[in-house]
């Protein structure tokens, strides 16, 4: 049997095991198939406020300027022309120019484009300007590259524009500035930039809580630890690591730095998921509709969202977040837990990314579960040194692998962020 024979046949394997195992979609901290919270509140961004709160050539956002592109370099090629029909482009050169863009900001366009639909029926998403080749821009312009647009609704209405900006940010593009009243601009990484930051989660140098061992960094972490985790009824418990589903000593990463009232200070990646809360609970049951804990995307994240806070292991406290800020750190690592969920630097988080569900996240790592508590019944047998439990040659683990490359086909892209 070939490699790919196999590969299909797990892929089979795993798809009718999440069909069919109601246990696995209600087991783990997510909320299973019952009673969920409502959509978030959504903020309006105000006039001049951008998101990050970072200049957009930084690593933090969009990234450096890398040179302009015209139709005789050899960039060109790497753009693609955007025929959505529900975006109406203004293309006031009347030479399709407007329609050209780099990839990724062709898939967070259109992601904003049905965000657009969906919040004002009959409404469409408008572009301004995108690709620049006549030097309209400032020097270093992302349009130059492709990189850049600028967005209205197609019936100009400016009252919308803030919450515009709010559906763009939710959408995925690195930054988003309320820049004129009259447009909206956004941009992107270059494709480059953002297919490398694909995988990681927390830095090396993260603290967590080992059982028998105390405090010790993220980098020291072994298959078959205990570490500190929370359980789905909200307490504080030690769950055995797993797995690590990714880990790279060289690779440096762009990490969010959320910083709560009561001090602590977590570093994970835009795409990991954390657990927010808008008010004050004391309630933290993570499977109860009554909790209003709910796992987002780091970089959704807002100051005044509350965090889940716990100083060792004397119990969880909410805390509010108090600033939101992007650094670059070499090296990056994700655990997983039995239990889904991990304490990094006090702070109550997910073991998960890149998926916009955490149950179905848990759900799809039911499987791997399934292997361990398999091997815990086979004698002489260590789950630690077997190959199931590893992790491949370029760092992420092989069923990581596997889920990224056929969640697309039964997940759809709206709960999917692939090389964010």
């Amino acid at each position: 049997m070939t490699a790919k024979s196999i590969q299909y046949s797990l892929c089979k394997m795993i798809l009718l095991y999440l069909l069919i195992s109601n246990e696995a979609l209600a087991c783990g901290p997510g909320r299973g198939p019952g009673k969920r919270r409502g959509p978030r509140k959504r903020t309006p961004l105000v006039f001049k406020q951008h998101i990050p709160n970072v200049s957009e050539n930084t690593v933090g956002a969009s990234g450096n300027y890398e040179g302009k592109i015209t139709k005789v370099d050899p960039g060109f090629k790497d753009l693609v022309k955007n025929m959505n029909p529900s975006i109406i482009f203004r293309d006031e050169e009347n030479n399709d120019e407007d329609r050209m863009m780099s990839k990724r900001c062709k898939d967070k366009l259109n992601s904003l484009a049905i965000a657009v639909m969906n919040e004002w029926p009959g409404v469409k998403l408008r572009v301004t300007e995108a690709w620049d080749t006549e030097g309209h821009h400032a020097p270093t312009s992302l349009h130059y590259e492709g990189r850049a647009v600028d967005i209205t609704t197609s019936d100009r209405e400016r009252s919308r524009y803030g919450m515009l900006a709010r559906l763009a940010v939710e959408a995925g593009f690195d930054w988003v500035y309320y820049e004129s009243r009259s447009h909206i601009h956004c941009s992107v990484r270059s494709d480059s930039v953002a297919a490398s930051n694909y995988g990681g989660c927390f830095p090396m140098n993260g603290q967590v809580t080992v059982q028998g061992k105390g405090t010790v960094q993220l980098s020291q972490l072994k298959v078959g630890d205990e570490v500190l985790a929370l359980n789905s009824q909200g307490k504080l418990v030690y769950s055995e690591v797993i797995a690590f589903l990714d880990i790279k000593n060289d690779t440096s990463g762009h990490f969010y730095v959320l910083e709560t009232e009561n001090g602590h200070k977590v570093h994970l990646t835009g795409k990991h998921l954390i657990y927010t809360s808008e008010t004050n609970r004391t309630s933290f049951v993570l499977d109860s509709a009554s909790s209003r804990f709910e796992a987002i995307y780091a970089d959704h994240t807002q100051i005044g969202d509350y965090l889940m806070t716990t100083s060792g292991e004397s119990g969880v406290r909410a805390s509010a977040v108090r600033s939101v800020k992007v650094v670059t750190r070499q090296g990056m690592v994700a655990p997983l837990t039995k239990a889904g969920t991990i304490v990094v630097d006090g702070v109550v988080v997910s073991c998960y990314a890149f998926i916009n569900s955490e149950y179905l996240a848990h759900a799809s790592f039911s499987i791997l579960r399934g292997m361990r508590d398999f091997y815990n019944y086979l004698p002489f047998v260590s789950w630690s040194d077997t190959a199931m439990s590893s992790y491949s040659i370029d760092g992420m683990h092989w069923y990581a692998k596997l889920l990224f490359k056929i969640a697309p086909y039964f997940m759809g892209r709206d709960l999917l962020y692939m090389n964010d």
